[in-house]
């Protein structure tokens, strides 16, 4: 039985294009979800699947229209989310508003609180910045 008005479970969000250059059948980005969430006691909701469209959020939006009558999102990966950080602190002040929650399964992090936001701001400019180098800058010593 459910309370009305109560939130109930954790909308999954996977993607259909390359996350850092690296692509993920669905089926296995699910798993992914179903186990993180099993091993959380979090209930899984079937996923959103964006676009493959670059910069496309189409699903990502619906998800977050969700929040007033889900407990947060279970994304596939945090380097899902727009590379523009604007994008992104529109994102977590949305879950953050809503009371809600924001998890990353493959990097096995969360968003729930503004020290999350820093945190997980500082680990996507880390990425970006080594992916951003020059394949010759990476190796120290090499022209």
């Amino acid at each position: 039985m459910t309370v009305p008005g109560a939130r109930f479970g954790y909308r999954g969000y996977v993607a259909s294009r390359p996350i850092l250059g690296s692509r993920a059948p669905q089926h296995v980005q699910n798993l992914v979800l179903r186990d993180y969430c099993s091993q959380r006691g979090l209930h899984y909701l079937l996923s959103a699947t964006e676009y493959v469209y670059p910069s496309c959020y189409l699903m990502l939006e619906q998800a977050l229209d969700e929040l007033p009558k889900i407990e947060g999102i279970v994304a596939y990966s945090l380097f899902m989310l727009p590379r523009a950080r604007a994008r992104r602190a529109a994102i977590f002040a949305r879950v953050l508003e809503s009371g809600g929650t924001m998890h990353f399964a493959v990097e096995q992090l969360s968003c729930a609180t503004p020290a999350d936001v820093a945190r997980l701001e500082d680990i996507f400019r880390v990425q970006y910045a080594i992916v951003d180098q020059p394949p010759a800058a990476l190796v120290a010593g090499r022209p």
